[in-house]
């Protein structure tokens, strides 16, 4: 390989000769060896995006020179569109605050206008990573900023992923409207409910979890852009971070907006405890769901087998014809693997000391990796799981019917005493309880049919009245 040698405030450096990255890229990509992971398509796409925006605001003003700006937006156009995505080797476990990735883009953009303008890589005569595209900015605000730009972005896919779930679920309550099961309490027989009330509820909670990353989405989009070093904003036009933000709006479509206090945006990190905490609250609610679905589905002969879920391969290298919920087994391993690493980013956003925040990369990397993840599998879990749930009618209803709860509507009539009698008798004796309370004499045939109608248990109301 053939290198070319560029020189830093530490000394030289010998980079690919190709490269469109530079000294600082180079040293961070010999340094921290770490995971062989490098930034998320969104995480490049944000930090370009916001340089292109920032570069423009600062040309518009007439900080940058126009051709030099001009360049570096074309620069930034190209990797939006496509190109020179392999020139961001950095490891996403890098050094502190960001400086590494941030610089990385800053030679990257450089090198390729400084090309576009007649220039050589590496020479850096008319486009200097420091002083053009990263003119008037720190990593202390683009990196935090860019951060909060890749989650936003990454959203925007979750959130059809997540509706699109819903109204499966909500399809299935349809479906199973008219199916009806025993409900079960401290995994107990319970009173009667229909199968499609279940699902519907699941769709219900869906919905509302996702409010809390849509408030996680509104806290994003407050960004600090224009604090620079410390959140003064030293080293910036007056008028330049409001322009950063309008530009950046009219890219992305997005209603992003300027921190009140630069200080304050600096300092916290409060928009991804929030986007971590509406991940775990969206991963707890459906880890609920899956565990449902799997127990549901328990059998075929063994369990509760109310439901049937897709065969979507063989579940047993030694039992022949066993097929496993593997979905919802995949499903769960997902929503522990976002979980953690909510707790990655909370004790991330903790760490932070007076001005600055530097664990950063962390918060950023578990924030990309979670989004990633958790979208490709709520539509694979959607089209291969839900779509294709059965349910064993049959068998729903036997269980509703014969279940001691369904004592509970005696409770009126009997009381609650003797209405409990009457179970103990139903379990002691192995009888359904309508029997039971036919023997007893406790009540006319014609009430008890009304009263011990299971499907007029699952609405509200006092059955036989």
């Amino acid at each position: 390989m053939s290198f070319r040698i560029e020189k830093d405030s530490l000394g030289e450096v010998q980079v690919p000769a190709g490269a469109y990255w530079g000294s600082q890229a180079e040293r961070s990509r010999q340094l921290f060896r770490i995971s062989g992971l490098t930034e998320h398509p969104k995480m490049i796409d944000a930090y370009v995006l916001l340089k292109k925006a920032c570069t423009a605001a600062n040309t518009e003003l007439g900080l940058l020179d126009k051709e030099v700006g001009n360049a570096i937006i074309q620069a930034a156009d190209e990797i939006l569109g496509g190109k020179l995505r392999d020139q961001f080797p950095v490891d996403v476990f890098h050094m502190g605050a960001g400086t590494s990735f941030n610089m990385n883009t800053n030679e990257v953009l450089a090198n390729r206008a400084e090309e576009i303008l007649g220039g050589q890589l590496g020479a850096y005569t008319r486009v200097n990573p420091n002083d053009h595209p990263n003119y008037g900015q720190s990593t202390n605000d683009t990196f935090p900023s860019a951060m909060r730009i890749m989650a936003r972005l990454m959203l925007e896919d979750l959130f059809p992923a997540i509706d699109r779930l819903a109204d499966a679920f909500a399809a299935k309550g349809v479906e199973f409207d008219s199916i009806l099961k025993s409900a079960r309490t401290h995994l107990q027989d319970a009173v009667p409910i229909r199968l499609g009330q279940e699902f519907t509820a699941y769709a219900v909670a869906l919905r509302k979890s996702k409010r809390w990353l849509e408030q996680a989405a509104y806290e994003l989009e407050e960004l600090g852009i224009g604090g620079s070093a410390a959140g003064t904003g030293l080293n910036t036009h007056p008028d330049y971070r409001a322009l950063a933000v309008r530009n950046l709006n009219q890219y992305t479509g997005l209603k992003f907006r300027n921190s009140p206090d630069l200080r304050e945006a600096m300092q916290s990190n409060l928009a991804m405890a929030s986007l971590a905490a509406g991940l775990r609250i969206f991963c707890q609610e459906l880890t609920r769901i899956s565990n449902d679905l799997r127990l549901m589905c328990s059998g075929p002969l063994t369990g509760i087998a109310e439901i049937v879920l897709p065969a979507v391969q063989p579940g047993s290298s030694i039992m022949p014809g066993k097929v496993n919920p593997s979905m919802a087994e995949n499903l769960n391993i997902v929503l522990y693997q976002v979980i953690g690493q909510c707790n990655t980013i909370d004790n991330c956003v903790m760490a932070g000391q007076l001005e600055l925040n530097v664990m950063m990369p962390g918060m950023a990397f578990s924030a990309q990796f979670s989004l990633q993840i958790l979208t490709n599998t709520l539509d694979t879990f959607t089209e291969n799981c839900v779509k294709g749930i059965q349910a064993d009618a049959e068998r729903c209803r036997h269980y509703a019917e014969t279940s001691p709860s369904l004592a509970t509507a005696l409770n009126v009539y009997l009381g609650y005493k003797q209405a409990a009698d009457v179970v103990k008798t139903a379990l002691k004796e192995k009888k359904p309880i309508p029997q039971v309370v036919r023997e007893a004499g406790l009540m006319d045939e014609e009430t008890l049919a009304k009263v011990l109608d299971p499907a007029l248990l699952t609405e509200p109301g006092i059955p036989g009245k």
